[in-house]
């Protein structure tokens, strides 16, 4: 019986899946886990912040980046100097919202807070991925217009390091100080949970995105399990395969 080859309109995408196990163990903090530093230059985050206003309604769009410009004052052509154009916007949403996580943990895990402070590492980290996740909701309906731009190959590399950077806060921020061979294991581990859940969520029309929850959760449980790693990768794998597929469809791209 001959193989089915894989159909190569597909290759890419599952070629990213490899390059990311391969790109995480470089991008992770140290353990020493240093201060971030300042991302956006003084004019570059005015016309940014205000830009990012207009996501809701505009999108992750070179309208959202004139209409802030013109807001911060300055002249419509002014998004031009930024030299990443759209993805400068939505770095600064993942920049903005990974930063915002060590204030949100303060109030999350508060010693007074007896329902989170007393739980482990897990617990932390499953309330701090639900956390990111819900920092998403004001803009989910245009978040798969940004995925489809992270995917193009320039950005690729920049939007894997930010999720890498993202896992490690989380692991971080959940009081994780363990340095030893788990260390990326569970950083990489991290990284494809959050992301499948977050690509989930896109499509997830369930009041207060309780199926996304759901799948969190699950997702969290497997890779607790013997071989959980390995599972969590192959299903990440085609689920990114097949949702990848859907967002270039979605674009009117064929595939």
């Amino acid at each position: 019986m001959r193989a089915t080859p894989m159909r190569p309109t597909l290759l890419p995408i599952a070629r990213l899946v490899t390059r990311y196990t391969c790109f995480t163990r470089a991008s992770f903090h140290s353990h020493e886990h240093p201060p971030s530093a300042k991302s956006f230059g003084d004019v570059e985050n005015a016309i940014l912040s205000a830009a990012y206003q207009h996501v809701p309604e505009h999108g992750f769009s070179h309208s959202a980046l004139s209409l802030g410009a013109r807001d911060a004052g300055y002249l419509d052509i002014s998004p031009s100097a930024l030299s990443d154009g759209v993805f400068s916007l939505i770095q600064f949403h993942l920049v903005r919202q990974r930063l915002a996580l060590t204030e949100k943990s303060r109030a999350l895990f508060d010693a007074s807070n007896t329902n989170i402070s007393g739980n482990g590492i897990g617990f932390k980290i499953a309330t701090l991925a639900w956390a990111r996740l819900m920092a998403n909701k004001g803009i989910i309906h245009r978040w798969q217009e940004a995925l489809a731009v992270m995917a193009q190959p320039s950005y690729v590399p920049a939007s894997l390091k930010e999720l890498a950077m993202l896992s490690d806060e989380m692991w971080y921020l959940a009081g994780d100080k363990a340095v030893d061979s788990s260390w990326y294991t569970k950083r990489a581990s991290l990284s494809m949970v959050y992301s499948t859940s977050e690509l989930f969520m896109t499509n997830d029309k369930s009041p207060g995105f309780v199926d996304t929850r759901k799948f969190l959760d699950r997702r969290l449980e497997e890779v607790t399990t013997v071989g959980g790693f390995v599972g969590t990768l192959g299903a990440w794998g085609s689920f990114t395969m097949n949702a990848g597929v859907n967002v270039l469809r979605s674009k009117g791209m064929r595939v």
